[in-house]
């Protein structure tokens, strides 16, 4: 899997930061299914993510809700699931009975790139989303790819700022107040590349911040290794 906190660095186009992990995840794979569920224009969202992924010599199919994308999902030689928000890709999920299907082909080793919500669904729960709820999931449970939660398009704090909000690191506490699972916070320009053994390393050009319950942030700079993360065997 490539898991990536955002799908667009600033100062650089539409998976560009991205383009060599990518490459390498789908080396072979030829054609892939990309899951525009995240964002209302499914038809726009396929064709940018077609049109970038193209120049990569990868070829891409548009996954659609029902039958027929249970049948697309059961013959894909990849995956790539985009960003948007993360409610309404669970939900269109859900209602499309996707979840078992994808979480099955990625477990059988289908490679499996996402971005943002596609990243965030890879956890046992949504809960760690920054999305607003603008539609209702029967249930927050995902896909449970990772065996800890994820939270997209981490932010510091910043000392200089006169908001008054809460700050990334204080709504993960709070999460931590009513849940057990660990919280991975990815920097845009991170991403995470999970590979058999299990093995998973920390990549691109920020860090990460890890959460445990009744614990201090442990700050993690790229290249580190997550092994621990993942359960063995």
């Amino acid at each position: 899997m490539l898991l990536l906190s955002n799908s667009s660095n600033h100062g650089q186009g539409y998976l560009d930061h991205a383009a060599n992990e990518i490459a390498d995840l789908f080396r072979g794979a030829g054609r892939i299914l990309f899951v525009p569920f995240a964002l209302h224009d499914q038809v726009g969202y396929w064709t940018k993510a077609r049109d970038r992924l193209v120049a990569l010599g990868i070829q891409v199919d548009r996954l659609e809700e029902g039958e027929a994308g249970r049948r697309a999902v059961a013959e894909a030689r990849g995956m790539f699931v985009g960003g948007g928000n993360t409610f309404r890709l669970l939900d269109r999920l859900q209602k499309s009975g996707l979840v078992s299907a994808i979480r099955s082909r990625a477990l059988a080793g289908v490679p499996y790139m996402g971005a943002s919500a596609g990243t965030v669904i890879t956890a046992p729960t949504i809960k760690t989303t920054n999305d607003m709820p603008i539609v209702a999931p029967a249930s927050l449970d995902s896909l449970s790819l990772v065996p800890f939660q994820i939270n997209c398009h981490y932010l510091d704090a910043d000392p200089a700022s006169t908001h008054m909000g809460e700050t990334r690191e204080q709504r993960l506490a709070e999460f931590h107040e009513e849940n057990e699972l660990p919280v991975l916070g990815l920097r845009e320009g991170a991403m995470l590349r999970v590979e058999q053994g299990p093995r998973m390393t920390l990549a691109g050009s920020r860090g990460a911040r890890l959460f445990r319950r009744g614990k201090d942030p442990v700050e993690l700079a790229p290249g580190a290794s997550l092994d621990h993360l993942l359960p063995k065997g």
